[in-house]
């Protein structure tokens, strides 16, 4: 079985633009405002398609259905949805400032958990997140605020660029700010509360929908001024929690090649810049490809430019 590589979904979001054309080569529909690509998706309603080989045009749950343990290993549940969804991001506007249920409480509030790492691929100068809460504010403070549509005053926000990585994990507030082109690995959940969103409207013209009471119930009002990750040349962890683990990986042509066997764990790979070929099916994986690795598949990926790769496994 060789790497597998999905057809991309595109979104329509009231923050998105055209930039997945100009940063990743991608051909959008005409007239839309695009703001995510959902690169890898299982879900009842929606799914990834294999792009190309001998698997094309099969979805995700087809291949889960019928071939559980050669994708994700022996005593695999064919019956359980892939764990991890991939998105990229194309934040043109600011996104509304969300949260997303923790384990404990999701199942209460008829949602699922999330776990998300945002790396940042490319961004404007003046580019920000927002994560967490500023020092001492109070849930008390924060609902005031919220009344008051003041609730920009309460958050913690911070400038970012290329290469920058943060773990926002269930229950961590968060929002994404104009200028930044996000790469973001999470749990298969599509469960996101809105509490705040700048007084916008959506693409109807109507106020998107809140989601307050949720909100409340799950934000995390100890979590202070959190910090992305410091990058370091080369090899790096970027995320290691129990949903998965990422590793960022820097290849210059002619680096011994990166090799991942077969018979240990499934694996995504995901190019952010650059290309590399893997020398075993002759496949080439371009700057903004995300790939799956069944766990019957082993890879030999030699960099053909320099590359910026990123590897999500133990999920």
């Amino acid at each position: 079985m060789q790497l597998l590589e999905f057809t991309p979904l595109y979104k329509e979001r009231v923050w998105g633009g055209r930039g997945l054309e100009a940063k990743l080569g991608r051909t959008l529909p005409d007239g839309q405002v695009i703001g995510e690509s959902w690169e890898i998706v299982d879900r009842p309603d929606e799914q990834s398609v294999v792009a190309s080989g001998t698997l094309a045009g099969q979805t995700i749950r087809e291949l889960l259905e019928s071939s559980a343990a050669d994708i994700l290993g022996p005593g695999s549940d064919p019956a359980k949805p892939f764990p991890i969804l991939v998105k990229w991001l194309d934040c043109q506007d600011r996104l509304s400032l969300q949260v997303h249920p923790p384990a404990a409480i999701a199942p209460s509030l008829g949602g699922e958990p999330k776990t998300e790492n945002w790396y940042v691929a490319d961004a404007n100068a003046d580019a920000s997140l927002i994560v967490g809460l500023k020092k001492g504010v109070t849930r008390g403070q924060f609902e005031t605020a919220l009344a008051n549509n003041q609730a920009e005053d309460c958050v913690h926000r911070f400038p970012v660029k290329a290469g920058d990585s943060i773990l926002v994990e269930s229950g961590r507030m968060h929002a994404i700010d104009a200028g930044n082109l996000i790469l973001e690995i999470q749990q298969n959940s599509d469960t996101t509360y809105r509490v705040y969103d700048w007084g916008r409207v959506g693409l109807d013209g109507a106020p998107r929908q809140l989601h307050i009471e949720e909100s409340l119930k799950s934000i995390d009002f100890n979590d202070f001024e959190p910090d992305p990750l410091t990058i370091i040349p080369g090899e790096q962890v970027l995320a290691d929690c129990s949903e998965f683990r990422i590793r960022k990986l820097e290849l210059q042509p002619g680096d011994t090649a990166i090799e991942l066997p077969a018979g240990e764990q499934a694996r995504l790979i995901h190019i952010v810049t650059g290309t590399v070929k893997d020398e075993t099916s002759g496949q080439t994986l371009a700057g903004g490809s995300n790939t799956l690795q069944p766990f019957i598949t082993g890879t030999k990926l030699v960099a053909e430019t320099a590359t910026t790769l990123l590897i999500t496994d133990q999920f």
